[in-house]
């Protein structure tokens, strides 16, 4: 009997991997691949932003620090309309258009300083031609996000989709980590400006890549996409619901405290720690932690209720900055990281999850684009704030590491409005996701 029981195990994984080699179209793959290679120039990116901006362009900290936060923050608040647009496009020609939209963004953004430039920086205020240039890869990641989310759904058959998701998040990680590793190698050989070419470079050869390799895939029975003005439409519609604004808004101190970690923390380690740190490699530990961990964590907390998991996650990410009080040195640094992105992982599937089971029949869509809001919040008031927060402490009253307690103060003060969320506003209605 067990015998029989081993062979028929033995089949069904044989035949498990047999759907996932026929279950997947080309697009799928092709879609996937150039995700990751668009998580790589993000992060790449963002993790030598800071430093660009005030080591070579000579920013103040805070200009620095706020420029930074509207590089991470504003492509969130584009995400649903994106949506729309790249149903109205084609996924095709949304992909195409996002890559060499990305491609000139990083190309202008490392070439700033360049003497070509010089007559547009005489001509303009520096900091407004900085913003405008920061502001342009938002258009881009606002298009490839749901071009990929779509094709994945699309371009899978029902049975393997599942899986495909799990692919495209694995992906995406690996990218996020991948990023801040060509980052540091780029620095420690060329000049900072050549990290934002090289990330250029690699969404450039994607715009390629889908040209000659991605094919539209077919559409299902989908609801037809709404227009522009429909969506906006709905966005007044969630605006009208208090409880959930507020929840965003509470949820917001969550990213206020994890963007620090691209936004102040190289700054920091660089001005008070160690100048000789490799500050782009140190990001990729939160990355490589969520990889590592998730699927441990998910099913360590699966059954758990998901705004208990939200808070506990954002708790964690707020605690472990402490870390940094007690001892501020390098490896310390990295192992803050590992402890944020788990408090990431904590919340983050069970915070989409909550909101999936929020949203009224026929208003997921909506409410899901609303979910992206905290995440450019957060980073948008967390530049500001890290701003303010390096300045005071750091070039003012020389206390640098003042400003890790009151980024934990954040952190604690977040998951403390949750829970009173929890136990006030959230149980005193009628709540599907309870």
């Amino acid at each position: 009997m067990d015998r029989a029981q081993a062979q028929e195990r033995l089949l069904t994984f044989s035949d498990r991997l047999h759907e996932i080699r026929t279950g997947f179209e080309r697009p799928f793959w092709v879609a996937n691949i150039s995700e990751l290679f668009e998580r790589l120039s993000y992060y790449a990116a963002f993790a030598s932003l800071a430093r660009y901006l005030h080591e070579t362009l000579n920013f103040r900290v805070e200009q620095a620090s706020s420029l930074t936060g509207l590089f991470g923050g504003l492509v969130w608040f584009l995400a649903a309309f994106g949506g729309t647009l790249a149903d109205r496009l084609g996924f095709r020609r949304s992909l195409s258009l996002a890559y060499l939209i990305l491609s000139c963004s990083y190309f202008l953004l490392g070439s700033l300083a360049a003497p070509w430039l010089a007559p547009v920086r005489n001509a303009v205020p520096l900091i407004v031609l900085v913003t405008f240039v920061l502001m342009l890869p938002a258009l881009g990641i606002a298009l490839v996000k749901p071009s990929i989310v779509g094709t994945t759904a699309r371009a899978s058959k029902e049975n393997v989709r599942s899986i495909g998701y799990s692919i495209y998040y694995t992906l995406v990680n690996i990218g996020g980590a991948a990023g801040p590793y060509v980052a540091s190698w780029v620095h420690q050989h060329m000049r900072v400006e050549n990290v934002f070419r090289a990330a250029a470079l690699s969404v450039f050869a994607m715009f390629f890549a889908v040209l000659l390799l991605y094919k539209e895939p077919r559409r299902s029975n989908e609801v037809q996409t709404v227009s522009l003005g429909q969506a906006a439409k709905n966005f007044g519609t969630v605006l009208s619901n208090p409880r959930f604004m507020l929840f965003l808004l509470i949820f917001s101190g969550y990213w206020i405290v994890f963007w620090q970690e691209f936004i102040i923390l190289p700054l920091y380690i660089h001005n008070y720690v160690d100048p000789n740190a490799n500050t782009e490699l140190m990001l990729s530990a939160g990355p490589l932690t969520v990889i590592s961990l998730q699927m441990v964590v998910s099913f360590l907390t699966q059954k758990w209720p998901a705004f208990r998991s939200i808070t506990l996650g954002t708790l964690i990410s707020g605690l472990a900055w402490i870390l940094l009080i007690v001892h501020p040195t390098f490896p310390t640094a990295v192992l803050t990281l590992v402890l944020v992105a788990l408090g990431e992982i904590t919340q983050s599937p069970r915070y989409y999850e909550y909101i999936s089971r929020l949203a009224p029949p026929g208003q997921q869509g909506t409410y899901m684009g609303f979910a992206f809001l905290p995440i450019g919040i957060g980073s948008l008031i967390g530049g500001w704030f890290g701003g303010k927060l390096i300045h005071h402490f750091g070039e003012v009253t020389h206390q640098p590491g003042r400003i890790w307690w009151a980024v934990t103060g954040v952190g604690v003060a977040t998951a403390a409005l949750l829970w009173i969320y929890d136990k006030s506003v959230r149980t005193g209605s009628v709540d599907p996701a309870k």
